[in-house]
């Protein structure tokens, strides 16, 4: 429709997703996305999250210099110290990001371990936006107070109430639209924080893509708050931080 808003996506995956034995492949992406109206987004690589972290984030770069996206490196929580030789090697680059996406589930690194306080704590020094999978719940309490800037990209409408509980008191708190499907969820979070602090997220190709479009253009919000939410929101997001 000629009235839909640009729409940018703040999850997409690329490559193979060992727990499912489903494939990412960057010619299926970009067809979904052409579908559903979503212009680009970031793309990581879930060989980076598995498996092998350098070649996984240059996989990533490669698929979006190929698509017109942007590529988001991941580093690896359980390994510290080469989490900082990649964050120098990524920040050194030709192309430094400006944002990390963080997988503590998938690696099974608690966000209680040291590790993980360490990579968050280099993020923040550096002004990089963190996008970070896994419980809000668990992963939001532990990035308290260090004046990030978050994206949670599994929020659950179940535990909405835990996100605006976070986010009234940390203005750099944002979450993803992907999981907010429950009456209201995203009307909710604009009320209380902002629409803001609303990232469009589909995970492309691993979720319906097409239901978190239609559940934010058939939402509540106001055609500015749905246009925020839709891209505004995601672009600020990886302006440099002040």
């Amino acid at each position: 429709m000629s009235d839909t808003p640009p729409l940018l996506d703040c999850d997409l995956l690329v490559g193979h997703d060992v727990t499912t034995g489903r494939w990412g492949r960057p010619e299926n992406i970009a067809k979904v996305l052409a579908d559903s109206g979503i212009s680009g987004g970031l793309v990581a690589a879930l060989r980076a999250v598995h498996f092998d972290v350098p070649s996984g984030n240059d996989e990533a770069s490669q698929v979006a210099d190929g698509n017109g996206w942007t590529a988001v490196p991941v580093l690896d929580l359980r390994d510290p110290l080469g989490a900082e030789q990649e964050l120098e090697r990524q920040l050194a680059g030709a192309k430094p990001p400006r944002a990390v996406r963080l997988a503590p589930t998938a690696q099974a690194v608690e966000p209680g371990y040291p590790a993980f306080g360490h990579v968050v704590q280099l993020l923040v020094d550096a002004g990089l936006t963190i996008f970070t999978e896994g419980d809000v719940r668990k992963v939001g309490p532990a990035l308290r107070g260090l004046g990030a800037r978050v994206v949670f990209l599994d929020t659950h409408f179940y535990y909405l109430g835990d996100f605006v509980l976070l986010a009234r008191s940390e203005p750099g708190f944002h979450t993803s639209t992907r999981m907010l499907t429950g009456p209201d969820s995203l009307e909710i979070v604009a009320a209380e924080v902002g629409a803001e602090r609303l990232v469009f997220g589909s995970r492309t190709p691993f979720h319906e893509t097409r239901s978190v479009v239609r559940r934010l253009l058939s939402s509540k919000l106001t055609p500015d708050e749905i246009a925020q939410a839709g891209s505004r929101s995601l672009t600020t997001l990886l302006e440099p931080a002040c």
